[in-house]
């Protein structure tokens, strides 16, 4: 296919949190909001004034002195973003919007938020005087009580903090203004995902991933605009005259901000078509529906609760839901199995990951690909074993049904 315009110019806005666009914002005086987990919503981090940053780690391959804080026995991702923070890579934020939800990110939070504490010497890892981190205590369940207690949280542990903090408007108008333009991403993002639902898709499962990062690591005004011409360039753009790929797979399981390893997962001849996984599009970019009357930071804890397909969420009807909502997106993206990925030492997705195999194949039917990775590919040729081998099954299969 044809290169897309603006693709090589989104990869390089990956190599480093502290990109182009976000260099852009911070000379408009505009401040940069930092935050790992889909359960801090982005949209409130986009009010006037500011912008969100979803942090990743690109490039960490070796996080040795942040696994002397942390020690060798938590996951990889969040000993990288603390490794990635001590190098400096964070010095732009302004504030960290932390969550009580994944224990590795929690520790990696706690250990750059100020303590200003006579009996704790901070270590002062985000070099910036006005930097501040602030915790939202966020529920395990998915009930009306559950909306409301999460509603009073972000206000008093966000729109409060950044207001008293940095001056940020957050009036009901503020919020309308920023659950639009979330909107607006939330609409090109699927528009341009939709194609990977095409027999002979007209966008990779890699290209898309780049799209998808750089809409949470940019500031959204300034994307906005390329993904816009994106959105408008793929509905001309023609598919390589024969499918390059021998099956399409659903991609789930936790922290997935690199690129490259979906690259891999396509370089075996699986055409990754769906991203069920943190950072990916399935749940975050859903819009946001604020019914007439209704509160709008209401209607935005409600939404992310709801949305979420979390681990964390252990009630045995959210479990079961969560193998409904995969088989079903197989379905909808037409795809052939699915390949499951945590990261070592991840506690939510270890045991979601154990669970997916067994219940999508007794259940379903599905064909499953279990693996666990680290947040780096460091052992791609092991990892590239296991895909083609997964990838010859689900054609064997496919020839043993006659398709």
């Amino acid at each position: 296919m044809r290169d897309l315009k603006h693709l090589i110019y989104f990869e390089n806005l990956l190599q480093e949190a502290n990109n182009e666009l976000v260099q852009q914002a911070k000379a408009e005086g505009k401040f940069a909001i930092g935050y790992t987990c889909y359960f801090m919503p982005e949209v409130l981090l986009d009010l006037p004034g500011c912008f969100s940053v979803r942090l990743r780690a690109p490039r960490c391959s070796s996080p040795d002195i942040a696994t002397y804080y942390m020690s060798a026995r938590v996951c990889h991702y969040g000993r990288s973003l603390f490794e990635r923070a001590l190098e400096g890579g964070f010095n732009f934020l302004d504030a960290q919007m932390a969550t009580e939800t994944c224990t590795v990110t929690c520790r990696f939070q706690e250990h750059i938020k100020p303590k200003h504490l006579d009996s704790v010497k901070d270590m002062n890892v985000i070099q910036n005087d006005k930097f501040f981190c602030e915790f939202t205590d966020v529920p395990f369940k998915n009930t009306e009580n559950d909306y409301e207690y999460f509603r009073d949280q972000l206000r008093a542990h966000v729109l409060t903090t950044l207001h008293d903090n940095l001056g940020i408007d957050v009036s009901d108008k503020a919020l309308k203004e920023a659950i639009k333009q979330h909107n607006e991403v939330c609409k090109l993002i699927n528009e341009i995902g939709d194609y990977r639902k095409l027999d002979n898709p007209t966008i990779t499962g890699y290209e898309f991933h780049v799209i998808q990062l750089v809409s949470l690591v940019c500031p959204k005004y300034l994307i906005l605009p390329y993904l816009r011409e994106t959105a408008k360039e793929m509905k001309t753009r023609k598919p390589d005259e024969k499918w390059p790929f021998r099956c399409k797979v659903v991609l789930a399981g936790s922290e997935n901000d690199d690129p490259d390893f979906t690259k891999l997962v396509e370089s075996c001849g699986a055409e990754v078509v769906c991203d069920r996984y943190c950072y990916g599009a399935v749940e975050s970019r859903q819009p946001i529906v604020v019914e007439k009357g209704e509160d709008p930071l209401y209607a935005i804890a409600k939404h992310y609760l709801k949305t979420s397909n979390c681990p964390r969420f252990m009630p045995q009807d959210e479990m079961r839901a969560r193998k409904q909502r995969l088989a079903d997106l197989v379905k909808e993206y037409n795809a052939d199995g699915i390949i499951v990925c945590s990261n070592k030492f991840c506690e939510y997705w270890s045991y979601e990951r154990v669970v997916d195999t067994v219940v999508l194949k007794r259940d379903f039917g599905i064909p499953v690909c279990s693996i666990e990775k680290e947040y780096i590919n460091t052992a791609s040729g092991q990892l590239r074993t296991r895909f083609q081998a997964f990838v010859e099954s689900v054609e064997i299969k496919k020839i043993q049904e006659g398709k």
